[in-house]
């Protein structure tokens, strides 16, 4: 049986062209697949007049009512002042939407979020999911509002009625959460990888934002170390964002251009065939959820070098199937340099990625949230 009105609150900024509603296409991509379920569906979110990027997707469904809510952020003085003025007609708008909900799904971590909620605790008896795509980890270092977030789901005082999406799994939470997944490629997709060998070049590909906290510069000297030490290693980065004009400072300060390329932003079958050639995939963020190029590559034979952060140790089976980074440049270098010595481990390493990653499919994913939604 579907449900009648499912209410979305979300951080997401969203386009619109014609009659579609465009947003961030990973995070699109998956709210799809819970629209399958719904008849009416409600999104709360940003709104910006601008065409849809090549990194955005429409939503899918026939009933949608978009309402507009201001952006919030507390980046500085200025702006934490225009949102203070803003809260009480976001947090108005939030509350007229999860009033008319039959399921309100909120998405966090984030601002929009973080008033979503404050305000489902006025709510007890409607059913609620929330998905937290952030680092669920306890222990992690992180702003306070997120902290907040995590206490207001976990507390199942405040927070009644709700199914807490988390990555990974940690101790002592409470029974609201629910250790959970994201997939992008389906079953029919899986195939035999064949990874090329070593002697033309040992490939490593990094997809995401060009930002201090995804930390890409690190990638490009990790792969430069290498080839100081005479190994034929090259490095694609698949992303676009504020650090590109430093990156591409470093690449041609340091004669890089031959072996390290800036691709910007490509579609996901880009992306997709990118992966299937390359032999590692590096992520040397500073924070993530599940981080998504990981579980994407690992699909695909490559072998992820990532560091400690959220589940990426359970993900990579505490080194494995992987490269868990230490972040620093000399102990990582030799931890590659083990495996590139022997072909060996790198076969065995990919086969275990890859065994791990195809068990979360998107169907399997999609059986998994129409039982959080049909009841």
């Amino acid at each position: 049986m579907k449900l009648i009105r499912f209410v979305i609150i979300t951080h997401v900024t969203h386009s619109q062209n014609k009659h579609q509603y465009f947003g961030y296409a990973p995070y699109v991509r998956e709210m799809n697949i819970w629209l399958k379920y719904v008849d009416e569906v409600i999104v709360v979110g940003p709104f910006l007049k601008q065409e849809p990027t090549i990194i955005d997707l429409a939503y899918k469904h026939g009933k949608i009512d978009f309402r507009k809510v201001s952006n919030i952020n507390f980046t500085n003085f200025k702006n934490s002042l225009i949102s203070f003025f803003k809260l009480p007609v976001v947090s108005w708008q939030i509350f007229l939407a999860m009033k008319t909900a039959d399921h309100i799904h909120l998405r966090c971590p984030g601002n929009i979020g973080l008033l979503g909620c404050f305000i489902q605790i006025f709510f007890p008896n409607k059913q609620k999911t929330a998905k937290y795509a952030g680092n669920w980890d306890p222990m992690s270092k992180q702003p306070w509002t997120y902290k907040l977030q995590k206490y207001i789901l976990n507390n199942t005082f405040l927070t009644r009625n709700m199914q807490v999406l988390v990555y990974g799994e940690w101790e002592n939470q409470s029974k609201n959460t629910i250790p959970f997944f994201t997939a992008t490629y389906s079953e029919t997709e899986k195939e035999i990888i064949h990874k090329p060998d070593f002697n033309e070049s040992i490939a490593f590909l990094f997809v995401g934002s060009l930002v201090v906290g995804k930390n890409p510069i690190y990638a490009i000297k990790l792969v430069q170390k290498l080839i100081e030490k005479g190994y034929k290693a090259t490095l694609d980065l698949y992303g676009e964002g504020i650090e590109r004009g430093i990156l591409e400072e470093y690449i041609q300060n340091n004669q890089l251009g031959e072996y390290i390329v800036l691709q910007g932003n490509q579609n996901q079958e880009t992306v997709k065939k990118a992966y299937q050639k390359k032999h590692f995939v590096i992520l040397p963020s500073k924070s993530e959820g599940w981080p998504k190029a990981v579980a994407e590559g690992m699909f695909w034979g490559c072998i992820p070098v990532a560091s400690k952060i959220s589940c990426v140790p359970l993900m990579l089976d505490y080194g494995n199937r992987g490269v868990i980074l230490e972040m620093d440049l000399e102990k990582d270098e030799i931890q590659l340099s083990e495996i590139l010595k022997d072909e060996k481990i790198f076969f065995t390493k990919s086969k275990l990625a890859t065994e791990w990653s195809q068990n979360y499919t998107i169907d399997v994913f999609e059986t998994e949230i129409k039982k959080l939604l049909v009841k």
